[in-house]
């Protein structure tokens, strides 16, 4: 009886040990959408959520992307959508991606990184990069250290410290526009190429995650492992660490999504339509 017991049990590990795993269902993610601004807005770039006052900020170049005219705007919205205030900061060139860290806003104008006080909606510092061609997309670490890209020269920069400096000229740029800071890494999409890379903060060697995301703007986080990238064409995307699905297509409407938002705790991606003048939000859920 032993033995026999014996055999049965070994038979059933080694059932056990062969049986083929599960396959992973793949995630399906859908875009909803659940509002947009009336079309009030100029050119709107790129759009910031900061849960500190809970406004949307959305930065409107109001003209060409590299005109030096003193017409660019920051605006202030609501979660809903609705203009809490138009002109919440004026007078600027053609305001890209902004950053907010500490009660600050870091805003890319062209050839200068403004600082921007939030208190008292003014402008309290600008640095200008002499060398710039096309400053883009700005994120902040978890240290206060400002990342930004100059889209046209390939390259970027950081604010550390209060001093400039480049971080990165890696020749596989080829036109680097949005940024992601995370706890070790870098995030970036390179509108150039499509590629979605990750750059460990100490190393900068850039490591490929995905490919084939045409015209990449805005880099937004989900979950670890779970990221959205809007594209400037207009299209959004969902990429995992083994999925990349697109999961908004606004071409046919002549729409294009460029430095998005994703608003955690709303489940909420707010996307700026650039020549469309409004800004349009979704509801993101995941089967």
């Amino acid at each position: 009886m032993k033995n026999y017991l014996l055999c049965f049990a070994s038979a059933l590990l080694i059932f056990s040990c062969t049986e083929p795993a599960a396959e992973k269902k793949p995630v399906k993610v859908t875009a909803t959408k659940k509002w947009q601004t009336d079309t009030v807005l100029k050119v709107p770039e790129s759009v910031l959520y900061n849960p500190a006052d809970k406004f949307l900020y959305v930065s409107n170049i109001d003209g060409k992307p590299d005109s030096v005219d003193g017409k660019g705007f920051i605006s202030r919205l609501n979660l809903d959508g609705s203009i809490a205030q138009l002109e919440w900061v004026k007078g600027l060139d053609a305001p890209k991606g902004m950053g907010v860290y500490k009660g600050k806003m870091y805003v890319t104008d062209i050839h200068k990184l403004l600082v921007i006080n939030m208190d008292s909606a003014k402008v309290e510092k600008s640095y200008m990069i002499d060398s710039s061609l096309f400053l883009n997309d700005v994120t902040v670490d978890a240290k206060g250290n400002v990342y930004f890209t100059d889209s046209g020269a390939k390259k970027i920069y950081v604010l550390k410290e209060g001093v400039v400096s480049l971080w990165s000229s890696d020749p596989a740029l080829v036109m680097p526009n949005g940024l992601l800071a995370q706890e070790n890494s870098l995030r970036i999409i390179d509108m150039g190429s499509g590629l979605f890379y990750d750059a460990d903060y100490s190393t900068k060697k850039l490591n490929g995650v995905a490919d084939s995301i045409p015209g990449g703007d805005g880099v937004m986080q989900i979950t670890k492992n779970e990221y959205i990238i809007s594209c400037w064409p207009g299209e959004v995307y969902y990429v995992n660490d083994t999925t990349v699905q697109k999961i908004l297509d606004t071409k046919d409407a002549k729409l294009n999504a460029a430095d998005a938002w994703y608003v955690e705790g709303e489940s909420l991606l707010v996307v700026p339509t650039f020549f469309g003048n409004s800004v349009m939000a979704y509801t993101i859920t995941k089967e």
